[in-house]
């Protein structure tokens, strides 16, 4: 079967999983990755919410790709693993029009965060509108698979949303796992988290930056912060609420080796957290999976072993 062929069956076979997906998940209610409930197959499996249906006013952010009149609607859902393509979208109103006029947040006007369905290949970028109201975005995937396109925006005269999509790579996808672990080692740089994640309500963590054992104290601002922290729950990949403590700038709040978050986790479950820093004029991405229980906060952590990766601690909106 030529190349045409087969994208073409492979659009077919997702059309036709996401369908049944969206019959059983209207049937029985919770979605996979809450407490209690089996999380969704890895990529290519046909796990999550539908796009189709608008999310309820209690729904976690991201689950739907309209809400308050505003929907997410992109130009094609296709892309090409391991090759850069531009991704373009469109953000329409209550009036069926594209939206045109977004307040600036954090620095920018859109932010969009895409990731695979079993979260990994994380990626924070920023698209370019044009002047008819279509956002576009150099985007490379690696790996074959499911993705989820989160569009974070805050319509002029409206509230802030974030809106999600699926995205589809052609090809063998193999699931990845992530074992839990409070730190993480990115380019010489070590980032420990800490703190009580708490299911039901906000929860103060921090993350705390050294390199070669030795704590940064002069982190950058980046997107109007010393760090961007997003947050997902695995299964359905739920957007979860965070908030950064101070400013930079503002005469209290120091450049590092500290930053704090207050993080809302709405129930149990397992967690991927993804922390954009900056620092020498480089922004880096430390990532975490933590394991919350829905009625006792996280054991204290152990200290930090020697082998300077994944798996130290216990188990335990958007910026």
């Amino acid at each position: 079967m030529n190349t045409a062929g087969k994208l073409a069956a492979y659009g077919a076979a997702v059309v036709l999983v996401a369908a049944g997906a969206w019959a059983v998940g209207s049937a029985v209610g919770p979605f996979p990755g809450a407490a209690g409930v089996p999380e969704a197959e890895g990529p290519g499996h046909g796990g999550g919410h539908s796009d189709t249906v608008a999310a309820t006013p209690h729904e976690p952010a991201g689950l739907a790709s309209s809400k308050g009149g505003y929907t997410l609607t992109p130009v094609s859902t296709t892309l090409t693993a391991g090759r850069q393509q531009p991704f373009s979208f469109r953000v329409t109103g209550p009036d069926g029009h594209p939206v045109t006029a977004f307040d600036v947040s954090h620095d920018k006007r859109m932010h969009l965060i895409v990731v695979r369905r079993d979260l990994s290949g994380f990626q924070h970028v920023h698209p370019e509108m044009s002047g008819d109201g279509v956002w576009s975005v150099p985007l490379t995937v690696d790996d074959p698979g499911v993705y989820r396109a989160f569009a974070d925006f805050v319509p002029t005269g409206g509230q802030g949303l974030t809106l999600g999509v699926d995205l589809f790579a052609d090809g063998d996808a193999q699931r990845v796992e992530h074992q839990d672990s409070w730190a993480d080692e990115v380019d010489g740089y070590r980032v420990q988290l800490s703190g009580d994640l708490v299911a039901g309500r906000s929860s103060e963590v921090t993350a705390t930056v050294t390199k070669d054992g030795v704590p940064v104290t002069d982190l950058q601002p980046y997107l109007g912060a010393y760090g961007h922290l997003v947050a997902l729950r695995s299964g359905d990949l739920a957007y979860l609420h965070v908030h950064p403590d101070g400013t930079p700038g503002d005469g209290r709040t120091q450049a590092g080796p500290d930053i704090g978050f207050g993080v809302e986790v709405p129930t149990g479950g397992a967690y991927r957290l993804f922390l954009d820093f900056q620092h020498d004029g480089e922004v880096r991405t430390a990532e975490f999976t933590v394991t919350v229980s829905d009625h006792a906060p996280r054991p204290t952590a152990t200290p930090p072993s020697d082998d300077g990766g994944a798996g130290h601690g216990e188990p335990g909106h958007g910026h």
